[in-house]
């Protein structure tokens, strides 16, 4: 079975769901460049089950019904990726880790930069949470989805206080 698509409108823009006969392979950002997730051709399916139920808990998400989502995931990497893209699956709704906590809860905790790497190549965002993940000192860093789309998500979450709302 090739692999099917349904597009999502959403709080953060129009992402594009991609699922296989085994589950969903990606959730796609309106600009992502194709080379960060490089998938095979795939068919417009408006109704396919996966991808409906997908989009249905995704619904939940961005109204604030949802904070756990309960999918078939098909991921497809290295051996390396799979393990951040499993550890990001660990990280609770509402919290944020770092790069180097990712590495160090990996194993491999010298790794920072490859775990970055990792986590920009992210073929599922949002349902495996890459923009949960952050600087060591705090800071937002990049996010395929963009900055503004990741804060969003933070601000959603209630891990992150949009700076005109914070008590100084």
């Amino acid at each position: 079975m090739p692999y099917v698509y349904k597009a999502l409108p959403s709080p953060v823009g129009t992402l594009k769901l991609v699922a296989s006969e085994q589950g969903l392979v990606a959730i796609l950002w309106e600009n992502d460049t194709p080379r960060r997730v490089p998938l095979p051709h795939a068919e417009k399916a408006d109704d396919h089950p996966v991808l409906n139920e997908a989009a249905r808990q995704l619904d939940e998400y961005f109204s604030g019904e949802r904070r756990v989502f309960d999918l078939t995931l098909d991921f497809h990497g290295t051996a390396f990726q799979k393990d951040v893209w499993a550890e990001l699956l660990r990280v609770p709704f509402g919290e944020t880790r770092s790069y180097a906590q990712i590495a160090e809860s990996i194993g491999r905790p010298t790794a920072s930069r490859a775990v970055g790497a990792a986590n920009g190549r992210n073929p599922i965002s949002i349902v495996a949470p890459c923009h949960r993940i952050i600087g060591t000192n705090g800071s937002l860093t990049g996010f395929a989805g963009g900055l503004e789309a990741k804060t969003w998500l933070l601000t959603l979450e209630g891990s992150l206080v949009p700076a005109n709302h914070r008590n100084t």
